[in-house]
């Protein structure tokens, strides 16, 4: 059954200012989970309307082309997290990547 959320990215209102130099470890850090949750997609293509891919791969390279901008600002970490929660009700990346206690 094919899903049609549709996923937005939208600024978040009261974002703070840029914040310094750009920390590559951070921006590298972020493309790593950007590109897992691109994976994850990839891999549920089949189970979503091709509007709701093309909404998801707009929204992630928009993210992904805007990246070095977003790891200066100082509240890069709380919009970057929200951005990564909005992909993964998408592409329920947390729901693999959790560790899940066994009995």
């Amino acid at each position: 059954m094919a899903s049609k959320r549709r996923l937005t990215v939208v600024e978040v209102p009261g974002s703070k200012p840029f914040h310094g130099p750009i920390c590559h470890c951070r921006t590298q850090f972020f493309r790593e989970e950007f590109v897992r949750h691109h994976q994850c997609l990839e891999r549920q293509r089949e189970y979503y309307s091709e509007g709701a891919i093309a909404s998801a791969e707009d929204a992630l390279t928009r993210i992904m082309g805007q990246l070095e901008q977003l790891s200066q600002r100082e509240d890069a970490c709380e919009i970057v997290g929200q951005l990564l929660r909005k992909l993964d009700v998408v592409t329920r990346l947390s729901e693999w990547t959790e560790p899940r206690t066994l009995h």
